[in-house]
């Protein structure tokens, strides 16, 4: 479930924005609706090298027509009674760790804590030109669908380390669980947004080739920190592009002296913080969700010479066994704008049995 920490003014809808035949043929249309053609003409600048050349995208839309379009296009997907979006990732209803790679190339190898049979590290390596393929076929996949979606945000509230992060995905969901875990840009930085730092091409409808070189199944979560890119292939859930914004923040955050720490925070009356340590599901956003102390975020923080501040926009919750009673900021957080992830929802009420596995 991804929620909204802090609800912020959607931003005006883009419509329909094609590329560059868009960018020439409805000038006058992008304009009124506030984004400039030089705004798209960077995006595709962006992806010049990748082959990206979709036939139509849906850039920055807001919450309402998100929901409109996962409606039209998403079989499974509810909206439950409470107001959030309830819908389904598919086969894999969690996180594939295994089958999460990291690209071994000589300007970034001997700053990663490498997997090996002893090690117990989670970064598996693949060489540059396995990612390139699974790129590819990425690519192409998005080339070939009637639209994508692109969500243009920002990872890390202190303005010193922040960095712009663009995901392209297939799901409308998907750019909605993005618009509510980053940090959303307001019209004006929009406007200057310009090339992103890290982009994050999500085709997880489609399969990876089991049989290439470096795969271990039809699933592969593939990041390459020199070009800084993240391909998603074989798993539709959410929680896959999270934790690749993540894991780049635990390479680029210790370079700049500023610690990326996997916890919890929230802040008390006289400014004193708490951080609240732990793997995922051991209760992080349970604790740091406290009605008494603000939060400041429920599960990835820096620590840095100013402070501490949040990587994410919002908050992301696992709703098993939830209840109003015992855990009222999170059930009051399920709401419009938010996302419930593989959920049952009674056909006829739209109500979500949280109690059900």
């Amino acid at each position: 479930m991804a929620t909204k920490s802090t609800p912020k003014t959607p931003h005006q809808d883009t419509a329909l924005l094609g590329m560059k035949s868009a960018a020439a043929k409805q000038k006058e249309q992008i304009s009124s609706t506030g984004v400039s053609v030089s705004s798209i003409m960077d995006a595709c600048k962006a992806f010049k090298e990748s082959g990206f050349k979709p036939k139509m995208v849906y850039r920055n839309l807001p919450p309402s027509h998100l929901y409109e379009k996962a409606l039209r296009y998403e079989p499974g997907t509810h909206i439950v009674n409470s107001g959030a979006l309830a819908t389904s990732s598919g086969a894999k209803t969690g996180r594939c760790p295994r089958d999460k790679r990291v690209v071994r190339e000589p300007s970034t190898e001997r700053d990663i804590w490498w997997a090996s049979t002893s090690s117990g590290s989670p970064n598996y390596e693949m060489d540059e030109r396995s990612f390139l393929l699974n790129r590819e076929t990425a690519v192409s996949y998005l080339n070939s669908l009637h639209h994508v979606f692109v969500f243009d945000g920002y990872a890390n509230w202190d303005p010193e380390a922040r960095i712009k992060v663009r995901v392209v995905t297939e799901r409308a969901y998907h750019a909605l669980f993005m618009h509510n875990m980053l940090i959303r840009p307001t019209g004006e930085e929009l406007e200057e947004y310009g090339e992103p730092d890290f982009i994050i091409y999500n085709a997880g409808a489609f399969p990876a080739n089991r049989f290439s070189n470096y795969m271990t199944s039809t699933t592969s979560v593939d990041i390459n920190l020199k070009s800084r890119e993240m391909v998603i292939l074989g798993t539709q859930y959410a929680g896959e592009m999270k934790k690749g914004v993540f894991s780049v923040m635990h390479y680029l955050m210790p370079k700049r002296g500023v610690l990326s720490l996997h916890s919890g925070c929230n802040m008390g009356a006289a400014g004193d913080v708490t951080l609240f340590f732990g793997l995922s599901g051991t209760g992080k956003t349970t604790l740091s969700t406290d009605p008494r102390r603000p939060l400041i975020g429920d599960d990835e923080h820096c620590w840095g010479p100013e402070g501490v501040f949040n990587i994410e926009g919002g908050c992301y919750a696992k709703c098993i066994g939830l209840k109003a009673s015992s855990e009222p900021e999170i059930y009051k957080a399920i709401r419009f704008g938010s996302v419930l992830e593989n959920v049952v929802v009674n056909e006829a009420t739209r109500a979500v049995d949280f109690v059900s596995k």
